[in-house]
């Protein structure tokens, strides 16, 4: 039997179970737009895009989850355009706007970085509680391994067939793999740490100039697996958490980003 729960206490169970306040993001966490006081169905994404509302508008439901939501620093503070248009989709239809970033990147069941090291077949590193050991920045890189080394080429395509996306790869095709670091989205900036690591290979969502670089001269590996196709298992996870604690009518909807 689907159930219904105030919107207020909702948001306050998430902003426990994700440890909100521990991170100083590039964003606000938990609830960004006031909508339905009550929640009975919620629309899960990776990014609270002008396509996602919709789809949530025309499923009824009253909030929509994500990992991208809305107010970056550094963006304009205007109220126009697209944000306008997104904004007042929501306002007009009575949506939550719910968002998580980086708590939903480290957490150690339902965060990008653990269901993405179960989707690929990855074995995590764990500390003394049984928890994946975290590197660099946040803690928000894990490490772990291969049961079998595989070369290079084969762990991309692997990927490849997994995330359904053709991943960005650099290093020696026959390269053997076994020790690897990775961090969901556009977290190419902490592979010093990964190469600090010692791993064969560092995976994240997307590449910048300097990664070949990195890549090159340290020997490290690297896949660049796509920004949204790495981050769509930790919204939808936590998705069925919520479901299965708050018996909520919760539905993951997929908006296909090629990054």
């Amino acid at each position: 039997m689907l159930l219904s729960i105030n919107r207020n206490q909702l948001v306050t169970w998430l902003d426990t179970y994700l440890q909100a306040t521990r991170f100083k993001d590039y964003c606000p966490n938990g609830l960004q737009v006031e909508g339905a006081e009550t929640v009975q169905h919620i629309v899960t994404g990776v990014t609270a895009s002008q396509a996602l509302l919709e789809a949530a508008a025309e499923r009824g439901a009253d909030t929509v989850l994500v990992h991208h939501g809305w107010f970056w620093k550094n963006e304009d503070e205007r109220i126009r355009g697209m944000k306008k248009k997104r904004l007042a989709f929501a306002l007009a239809h009575d949506l939550n706007l719910i968002a998580y970033h980086l708590p939903l990147d480290a957490h150690p069941i339902v965060g990008n970085n653990t269901q993405l090291a179960l989707k690929l077949g990855l074995t995590q590193d764990l500390d003394a509680d049984e928890l994946p050991v975290g590197i660099g920045p946040n803690g928000l890189i894990q490490t772990g391994y291969l049961e079998t080394p595989l070369p290079l080429e084969k762990v991309a395509k692997n990927i490849c067939q997994t995330l359904q996306r053709d991943p960005l790869v650099v290093g020696n095709p026959q390269q053997l793999i076994q020790k690897v670091a990775w961090c969901t989205g556009g977290a190419q900036g902490f592979m010093q740490d990964a190469i600090d690591a010692g791993v064969d290979l560092y995976i994240s969502g997307e590449a910048s100039e300097p990664t070949f670089h990195y890549a090159q001269e340290s020997q490290t590996a690297y896949i660049g697996a796509g920004h949204h196709a790495t981050e769509r298992y930790g919204v939808k996870a936590l998705g069925k958490q919520i479901a299965e604690k708050f018996s909520l009518k919760v539905e993951f909807i997929d908006i296909n980003n090629p990054i």
